[in-house]
């Protein structure tokens, strides 16, 4: 089944069009890994690419449902499941110096938003091949 997302055209037009909500995201997610690791000194294992990209994308989702105008601005699930996935990306990758952790992180916010929403995608096109 199709899934919309992805680290293609989404993530490159996303930062234009967010409306800094992706940089509080991402600078949440600096604040914990500074805290709790120190930049770039964290190990680049699986624990530690799920409890950022697991902090991050929770604080995102929490942050969507605290403040219902960002689900407007952001009104499609690609929309806001790119921003949470970029941001546990970022954080990951500075947390770990090594960007396919990020990527990692990346992909596992997609994973945690799907379900804790219960879908992923845009208008529905995640439901197409069904």
């Amino acid at each position: 089944s199709y899934m919309s997302g992805g680290v293609g055209f989404t993530q490159y037009a996303t930062a234009a069009y967010t409306d800094d909500i992706l940089d509080d995201f991402c600078y949440y997610g600096y604040d914990y890994i500074k805290g709790k690791y120190g930049v770039a000194k964290a190990k680049c294992n699986m624990d530690v690419v799920n409890d950022i990209g697991t902090e991050v994308t929770l604080y995102g989702i929490e942050q969507y449902e605290k403040y219902p105008t960002t689900l407007e601005d952001h009104f499609g699930g690609s929309q806001r499941a790119t921003v949470l996935a970029a941001a546990s990306g970022v954080t990951t990758s500075l947390a770990t110096a090594n960007g396919n952790a990020g990527l990692s992180a990346w992909y596992l916010s997609m994973y945690l938003h799907k379900e804790a929403w219960g879908r992923l995608g845009f208008f529905g096109y995640d439901l197409q091949d069904k």
